[in-house]
């Protein structure tokens, strides 16, 4: 076969291949359903959940240019494929949305983090299905009308750690490379890489879904500072009971020891510091992500605050607030929408 005839050929064949490619995008996009609807025993009292690896059919369409996985892509977990289209690299309004599909996992780098999170770092996902069998079963039984998710694992092109749809969570295993990871270097910060470690995906995850399920009342009147902690706090206070964390520890934030000591040794002071200048009344948007942000702006001491100090101490809050009152459950505290009345019914005194 001469060069001319090769050339043709091989245009001819990356036409059709791209024909095929919009048509399952085009399918996926218009599919309502999706094999998930949650785990099959959805009280998971003899299933324990089986992490789907959407990433390794990712892995499988983009660097080995399989187009069996591209089919399985759309076929077996459509919805996950959807839900990488329109929320997580948000490419969905994109005229040429197989183009910049494609030109996401061409990328060289993102290429090589492919491999490496999918072929050696997360080979295996056991420890991680055990840690989300054990944190769903207990939120299962605090909150006996969660429905259980089925879980998968993927490659967001370094966007969303995790991302949830209905009745499916899915965690982005490029995000969890560790803090040493090399590549990460270059497009984060310090502040950030804290929880880029493996031992980030399960709390994530749970965490992540819980939110979901108890969204914020956005509602006027409740847009305050303290509001927001209060909501952050229960969360957070949930899944420390969940995961077994001393509620003062700030691990489920990441905390190192020198700032859980430091929040420790000045809760009362802080707290007094924050009334005095109407801090928690405040709805000033800067403000309030001054105290629930990783990297605070918050300047007490002469020093930057830990980070999400917000949380830790709407954490300490709840955690007084449930020790008097053991008749509140779970599901009524994630339920309760009045956060700004919380403090009124119970006697905080750090």
């Amino acid at each position: 076969m001469n060069t001319k005839t090769k050339t043709v050929t091989s245009s001819t064949d990356n036409q059709r291949f791209m024909r095929r490619w919009i048509f399952i995008l085009i399918s996926i996009l218009t599919l309502s359903a999706c094999h998930s609807g949650g785990q099959k025993d959805d009280a998971l009292s003899d299933v324990d959940i089986k992490v789907i690896r959407y990433d390794r059919l990712q892995y499988e369409a983009f660097a080995l240019n399989s187009f069996s996985a591209l089919q399985k892509m759309s076929t077996e977990c459509p919805q996950a494929t959807k839900l990488l289209i329109e929320r997580v690299l948000d490419i969905a309004k994109d005229t040429d949305i197989n183009e910049r599909l494609c030109a996401y996992y061409s990328d060289s780098i993102l290429q090589r983090i492919m491999e490496d999170a999918t072929l050696v770092k997360f080979k295996d996902m056991k420890d991680i299905e055990k840690g989300l069998t054990e944190g769903f079963r207990k939120l299962k039984k605090e909150l006996p009308d969660l429905v259980i998710p089925q879980v998968y694992s993927q490659v967001s092109a370094l966007n969303q750690s995790v991302v949830v749809g209905d009745s499916l969570l899915g965690f982005s295993i490029d995000k969890y490379m560790g803090a040493d990871y090399p590549l990460y270097k270059r497009y984060y910060y310090n502040y950030q890489l804290r929880a880029m470690n493996p031992d980030c995906i399960v709390p994530d995850c749970l965490m992540s879904y819980l939110y979901s399920q108890y969204p914020f009342p956005w509602e006027e009147g409740n847009r305050t500072l303290f509001d927001i902690m209060i909501y952050h706090g229960k969360v957070a206070w949930v899944m420390d009971k969940i995961l077994n964390y001393d509620t003062e520890s700030g691990k489920l934030l990441n905390y190192t020891a020198k700032e859980t000591e430091w929040c420790q040794k000045n809760i009362s002071s802080i707290w007094e510091w924050m009334k005095e200048r109407n801090h928690l009344s405040s709805t000033d948007p800067m403000l309030i992500r001054a105290y629930t942000h990783p990297d605070p702006s918050v300047i007490f001491g002469g020093k930057k605050v830990p980070p999400f100090l917000g949380t830790w101490m709407g954490v300490q809050l709840v955690d007084a607030y449930m020790s008097q009152h053991k008749e509140v459950t779970v599901q009524q505290l994630l339920q309760r929408k009045d956060c700004h009345t919380l403090l009124q019914e119970m006697d905080f005194n750090p």
